[in-house]
């Protein structure tokens, strides 16, 4: 190994302890003592945590390990040594923060002497209820950042948090239905378990807030804030359009034959892909460099090859 790739595999195990770290304090410091479940298996932990006492680190554990044994057998070797450690550092981190934190609140309104309409509250490490005045909404959108920067650094070193995507990817492959679309109703479930435990209609809703804030935080830390748009651009003035690409925006992009289907006539039709700023130079100079283009612009939500992101290496 030579020592670029040691240093490129040092920083993603770094990622991964970091954002394994994180993914505890925001379950133990926010999600846990609001009684929200974000999904996935630690959405269920703190539930159980809730009703009975268990702690969130034991149930996600014990939750885990049997899913990622499950699913390897069922979708075979899918999972790569990082999940692996992910799936054991989440837990001992969790641990950690229970120890040494318990499961009070960061974020709230003040403490109140006893139960009101209002009120929650969270296990003392004594094992009596402590009521609080929460809030909710400041309180969800900094766990929801929380754990979108976790899971999102998590996916960076190039790993999965594993748990309720791997319950997602085994209904997948036996009922075909989309994977997104089994990972939107596993989490959603899990989600609606709060309802069932604590009758607060509140506390759903909030979780699925979460959840979004969480997804568009992971996008934005695996994607970074670059935008790209893929172009087609259909055009009799294909040397016009070529040169303008080459030469004054000093892009690269790809030629086609096509042939129309309501003349047959033969056309060139350029394929290229672009950053917000490039796009709108391109727009800005079309109708000059060709009146009649047809011009199809496509959002991609990753670009990976020579001049954008690298090609991912095989999976440790």
């Amino acid at each position: 190994m030579d020592n670029n790739k040691l240093k490129t595999e040092v920083f993603s195990y770094l990622l991964l302890i970091l954002g394994s770290a994180l993914f505890a304090v925001g379950d133990v410091m926010f999600v846990n003592p609001y009684h929200l479940a974000p999904g996935g298996v630690y959405g269920l932990a703190n539930v159980f945590n809730a009703l009975w006492g268990w702690k969130i680190s034991i149930a996600g554990v014990c939750m885990d390990i049997p899913l990622l044994i499950i699913g390897t057998i069922v979708l075979g070797p899918k999972f790569g040594v990082k999940t692996v450690i992910s799936v054991i550092l989440i837990p001992v981190f969790t641990f950690v923060m229970e120890t040494l934190w318990g499961y009070a609140p960061l974020i709230h309104g003040g403490n109140v002497l006893a139960d009101t309409q209002s009120a929650l509250y969270y296990v003392a490490k004594d094992g009596s209820h402590v009521w609080f005045m929460p809030d909710f909404f400041l309180n969800t959108v900094v766990a929801g950042l929380i754990y979108g920067v976790a899971i999102g650094v998590i996916f960076r070193a190039g790993a999965t948090s594993g748990g309720s995507d791997i319950i997602s990817m085994i209904l997948h492959k036996y009922t075909h239905i989309s994977l997104g679309t089994l990972v939107l109703i596993v989490d959603s479930l899990i989600s609606l378990t709060t309802l069932i435990a604590f009758e607060d209609i509140r506390l759903p809703i909030y979780s699925i807030i979460l959840i979004f804030i969480e997804s568009k935080i992971i996008d934005l830390v695996v994607d970074g804030l670059k935008t790209y748009k893929t172009v087609f651009i259909v055009t009799d003035k294909i040397d016009e359009v070529r040169d303008f690409i080459i030469n004054d925006m000093e892009r690269g992009g790809t030629c086609f034959a096509g042939t129309g289907l309501y003349q047959g006539a033969e056309r060139k039709m350029i394929y290229v892909t672009l950053d917000r700023r490039d796009l709108v130079r391109l727009k800005s100079n079309i109708r000059r460099l060709d009146p009649d283009a047809f011009v199809n612009i496509i959002e991609s939500s990753e670009i990976m090859g020579f001049g954008f992101k690298s090609l991912p290496e095989s999976e440790q």
